[in-house]
């Protein structure tokens, strides 16, 4: 609660009437409270409902790319700076997490297991304002092209140095370590998967308020008007300085979490194409809300784990989706469901739903045509050995039949063609609620 003095005036003379205080107190944010709780009790049961152990596996993955993927909009959705280099920093996280790690089995350094992470946020925090200051110097695209030599140094330095960096074998540790208070031994995934989650909630508040402070509020102003924040007098390097050394900070805690979720580390954590996978699904789930980068954390499990077991293809078809977004959607997925949330706030939704059914028909059936081509054609360069035929859904293609490629073909240009009338009929639709809307607006307004 927020407390305020205000001064209450009374009938005696001006000389001698006192300022008569009192306290006034804003109410709770009610819907706050509600998605933090739902926040929490969804991180609590989620375990409960997904029992098997690869589902505890992927969980925690979850819990770990939400904080990352988190940090990395403080750069890009909150300060409008693009960086190629963001795993550098939850790498060098888990690096000095699994070395720290290893202290411990050792003997030599009495750390609970469960503080690990924090070590790793202090190191990337570390290296953060090394490199930081350099990397911050500039805005814009140099800042990005800074940022992709250092993550590019970074990463041909983890192959030179296999002291450190454990060379391409990387470097292997025992969570099973240290104290043991409460007989919690991290053994078990479940014991892991909840100290990630409990790490996950609090870094999600704790970059959450960073956002409702002065300099958050003023890294915004950087990111959308840069002159006028140097002309009111501030800093804008400092600015862009003291937060990406934020963002490095829970990187690196999400670095150390990694470390123990897996039990090694290798160079690739501080690879190019990691950098690359924060990025994307980043911007896929949305940069512009809060909430976006955890829809795409977990889009980035799912993708990472599951769909790269369907298909050998499945970077050509998270380029391909990457693509679609930011054409028709590029303000990601929470834009998408922040719009709808304002058409239902306006009673309008419930018109769209029929046309939501028939998009999203049209557009499997095309998905499913180009997909069945794509799969031929990687049978055909990859699986060339096995012979012509594959099975694609259940269904049995030959990659070198006319007749395969010939009904692949007519199912996704019967597929495009129906979305495309599909889709015209719904931005018809959609442009006629939001000129409702508008006109409601004013109305209110004017009321």
């Amino acid at each position: 609660m927020n407390a305020i003095t205000q001064p209450i005036e009374n009938a005696a003379p001006a000389t001698a009437r006192a300022p008569v205080r009192y306290y006034q107190f804003k109410p709770h944010n009610i819907g706050r409270w509600i998605i933090w709780s739902l926040f929490a009790l969804v991180l609590l049961v989620a375990p409960k409902l997904f029992t098997s152990s690869l589902s505890h596996t992927m969980l925690s993955q979850m819990g770990i790319a939400i904080i990352v993927c988190l940090s990395y909009n403080i750069l890009l959705g909150q300060g409008g700076m693009l960086s190629f280099g963001h795993a550098v920093y939850s790498g060098m996280g888990s690096f000095l997490a699994i070395h720290t790690l290893n202290m411990v089995s050792k003997g030599g350094l009495p750390l609970p297991v469960s503080l690990i992470p924090i070590v790793g946020g202090l190191s990337a925090m570390v290296f953060a304002v090394l490199f930081g200051w350099v990397t911050t110097k500039k805005a814009a695209t140099p800042f990005a092209m800074i940022t992709l030599g250092i993550g590019e140094l970074v990463w041909a330095m983890s192959l030179m140095f296999p002291e450190f960096f454990g060379g391409e074998g990387g470097i292997s540790g025992n969570r099973v370590t240290g104290p043991k208070p409460l007989g919690i031994t991290f053994g078990p995934q479940i014991q892991l998967y909840y100290l990630i989650a409990l790490y996950t909630f609090v870094c999600t508040g704790l970059m959450y308020a960073f956002t409702r402070t002065p300099l958050g509020r003023m890294l915004n102003a950087v990111r959308d008007n840069p002159e006028r924040v140097e002309f009111v007098g501030y800093d804008t390097q400092k600015v862009r300085y003291i937060a990406f050394i934020i963002a490095a900070f829970f990187a690196g805690v999400s670095g150390g979490l990694a470390a123990l979720n897996f039990e090694i580390v290798t160079s690739e954590v501080v690879s190019g194409p990691r950098s690359g996978a924060y990025l994307l699904f980043t911007f896929l789930g949305g940069a512009t809300f809060f909430f976006g980068p955890i829809i795409g954390a977990i889009l980035m499990v799912l993708a990472f784990v599951l769909l790269s077991e369907m298909t050998k293809a499945w970077l050509l078809y998270l380029g391909l989706i990457f693509l679609f977004m930011v054409m028709y959607a590029p303000g990601g997925i929470a834009s998408l469901i922040m719009m709808n949330l304002r058409v239902a706030a306006f009673g309008r939704l419930k018109e769209l739903w029929v046309s939501y059914l028939a998009l999203a028909v049209t557009a499997f059936i095309a998905l499913l045509g180009a997909a069945a081509m794509i799969e031929m054609v990687y049978h055909l360069k990859l699986n060339a050995a096995l012979g012509p035929e594959l099975t694609f859904l259940g269904a049995r293609l030959n990659a070198h039949g006319l007749n395969s490629w010939f009904g692949a073909a007519f199912v996704m240009l019967t597929g495009v063609g129906l979305f495309e009338v599909t889709r015209r009929y719904f931005v018809k639709q959609w442009g006629e609620i939001q000129e409702f809307i508008e006109k409601e607006m004013k109305r209110r307004e004017a009321l």
